[in-house]
């Protein structure tokens, strides 16, 4: 089996070990918000596929992404292109009942963006539940790299392009840089400062902090 297809058996497979996480991730949300499916969700950088399949799925979901709109929506769910950090007034003036984001925080591109994306999730409604990957767990998630997040710049655009657990090993420098400055882990003490209204939660694997999550309950 080469390295990649492990990854792929471990993170991205519909029965991995990531999948069945972020299914019982899934099972936590709904059990932290009983009236879930009565609700109407902003959804901050996901995707409505994934709402099909969740084992409860909202009233409503309104999913805000940077990546192409999907061609067709279901009639519960609407979508965005818009930038979680530089909402558009449309939305700002919108209120909901919860305001998810799933991994997203990391990658909107250094403290002052993720205040931004932070403020609007407080203001846009009186519940919210804002996952990241924790920055002291020993493997770096998206590389699967232990220890990637604490190297240098130089070397972690090395391990984006040459490490076989990468997404996509052999990239370009210039798409490994690009990758590499928008992937910035954070810890408990600036979630908290992001959040302070927050219930911060931690996802644990092996005994360790995985990931944390910032919750506020309506």
């Amino acid at each position: 089996m080469t390295l990649h297809a492990l990854r792929f058996r471990l993170v991205d497979s519909p029965t991995s070990l990531g999948a069945r996480r972020r299914a019982r991730r899934a099972a936590w949300l709904a059990d932290t918000f009983p009236a879930l499916a009565d609700m109407t969700v902003l959804d901050l950088g996901g995707r409505v596929e994934s709402w099909s399949r969740a084992p409860v799925r909202p009233a409503h979901v309104h999913v805000v992404n940077l990546e192409p709109l999907p061609a067709e929506l279901p009639p519960w769910a609407e979508a965005d292109h818009a930038d979680a950090c530089e909402l558009p007034a449309g939305i700002l003036r919108r209120r909901y009942d919860l305001v998810f984001s799933n991994s997203v925080l990391e990658h909107v591109g250094g403290h002052e963006r993720r205040r931004r994306m932070a403020d609007a999730v407080r203001a846009l409604a009186p519940a919210y539940w804002v996952q990241t990957p924790y920055r002291y767990f020993p493997v770096e998630p998206h590389w699967v790299a232990p220890g990637m997040q604490f190297l240098p710049v130089p070397a972690r655009v090395f391990v984006a392009r040459r490490w076989p657990l990468a997404y996509t090993p052999g990239k370009s420098y210039e798409a490994a840089m690009r990758q590499v400055l928008t992937t910035e882990l954070i810890g408990r003490a600036e979630l908290r400062y992001l959040f302070p209204d927050a219930t911060i939660r931690g996802e644990r694997l092996l005994g360790l902090t995985k990931s944390l999550i910032a919750v506020r309950r309506p």
